[in-house]
């Protein structure tokens, strides 16, 4: 497949200023150039041109966000002066597998001031007397040559793996989960007070059931009360009427004795 149709493929429907990374790896490019890759990609961060048959980076459109550009098993033997005139925040180069015999074919890597990490491998460059020292000393930007630092610690993954987009889609997921976090904490806030309204109201009812309970009891006892008194009252009456008959029981027996004196 021609790069031409690969872009055009992997568009998808979206416009050149909404990509942020194309991958062409393994397509065709005639004449050993680059085709089909306009300066509409504006926002492009992520660039990958693997195994393109690539001879030169002459005819490279601008783009002033490419952070990362992959140029791996590719033919190129020089010619990257365009470079900083086209990429003017590139931090990582990745040139392995490629024609570079000489340091001074990387002399115009000088002017990418932003440039942190490049890669080598399999060029015959690399095979030159004091090759690191030589390419640190050209580049002094420069933090990670061959994935290893000026005293062979290795790059982390952050810096193995850096581009624009993997760092800004890991702050907007964090910021999603922190407001994730948020919501639930709020959920959780609110599902707590429904539930101490829920224990103050039946705690409310109980209370009410439990003076309603003591009036009722307490209306009980009264009719009781009553009813007692009324008893009480009675047995009084009748022992009254008892000792009223009794006296005048005892009037009369006085008044028969009386007669018969």
């Amino acid at each position: 497949m021609d790069m031409k149709r690969r872009i055009h493929l992997e568009l998808r429907n979206q416009t050149p200023a909404a990509v942020r990374e194309l991958v062409l790896d393994n397509c065709k490019s005639n004449d050993g150039k680059i085709e089909g890759l306009t300066d509409e990609f504006v926002n492009l961060e992520f660039l990958s041109l693997i195994n393109v048959n690539l001879i030169a980076v002459s005819n490279l459109p601008k783009l002033p966000k490419l952070k990362k550009l992959e140029l791996s098993e590719n033919r190129i033997m020089g010619g990257l002066d365009m470079l900083a005139e086209k990429l003017p925040n590139l931090t990582h180069l990745n040139l392995s597998g490629n024609k570079l015999k000489d340091i001074s074919t990387l002399k115009p890597l000088k002017k990418l001031d932003c440039l942190k990490s490049l890669d080598l491998f399999n060029c015959e460059v690399t095979n030159l007397n004091d090759y690191r020292e030589s390419v640190f000393k050209l580049l002094p930007q420069l933090t990670y040559l061959d994935g290893y630092d000026r005293d062979d610690r290795e790059a982390p993954d952050s810096d193995a793996e850096v581009d624009g987009v993997d760092e800004e889609e890991e702050d907007e997921e964090g910021e999603d989960e922190e407001d994730e976090e948020d919501e639930d904490g709020e959920e959780e806030d609110f599902d707590e007070e429904e539930d101490e309204d829920e224990d103050e109201d039946i705690e409310g009812e109980e209370d009410e059931d439990e003076v309603s309970g003591e009036e009722e009891e307490f209306g009980h006892d009264g009719e009781v009360d009553e009813d007692e008194e009324d008893e009480d009252d009675d047995e009084d009456e009748g022992e009254d009427e008892e000792d009223s008959g009794k006296g005048e029981k005892r009037k009369r027996e006085t008044d028969d004795e009386g007669e018969d004196d």
